[in-house]
This record gives C-alpha cells, structure tokens and sequence, in this order.
C-alpha cells in the first residue's frame, strides 16, 4: 500500500515466504469464505507474477480455488471484469479457476 507517508514501491521482489504468508490470511468476518478472501488479498496485493506463484503454492495446499465470495462469485468472475487483469484471469484458468457460469455447467 501506499500513501502519503508510504511511497509506493515499484520492483520490490518478493520472496516464496512472502507469496506463502497469504495463505495464512484470514477474514476478519466469519461469513467470509477463508479461500476466498486469501484469494482476493493476494490478488489486490501482488503483481502478476507473483499472484502466479501463489496460486501455485494455494492449489498445492489444497485450497479451493472456485470458493465464493458473499455474493455467490469466484475470483475469476471478478478478475474477468478488470480489462488489465488478463494475466491474473490466465493464472486462474491455468489452475483450473472457473466463473460462476462455467461452474454451474
């Protein structure tokens, strides 16, 4: 994040332990589907490469990557609405991501 007293910074690396820590985020509500809000954290947090990487170690930990948010959808129903999220939507369909609608079929 950034801000007036956080510059933002560009081309930060982030190491595995970094993308990992995300799996352990947990929701501050507990209506709040745990996979997916790890998911949507990640996603808002990292850049595309490195959202890459996570999906890997989140399928590798079993996690559910079709989980839903509040309103019945999955992260790449919202993904799929960013027209700069192309990266992040191929990552999730690479792993096996499906929206609502492909899910209901």
């Amino acid at each position: 994040m950034s801000g007036p007293d956080k510059p933002k910074v560009i081309g930060e690396e982030w190491s595995d332990e970094r993308v990992k820590s995300f799996l352990a985020i947990t929701p501050y509500d507990s209506n709040i589907n745990p996979d997916f809000n790890a998911l949507i954290k990640a996603y808002q947090a990292m850049i595309a490469e490195d959202f890459d990487r996570f999906v890997g170690f989140f399928v590798e930990a079993g996690r559910d990557l079709n989980a839903v948010d509040e309103n019945g959808e999955t992260i790449l129903d919202l993904v799929s609405r960013h027209r700069r999220s192309t990266a992040y939507a191929e990552t999730l369909r690479k792993a096996g991501a499906k929206t609502t609608a492909e899910a209901g079929s």
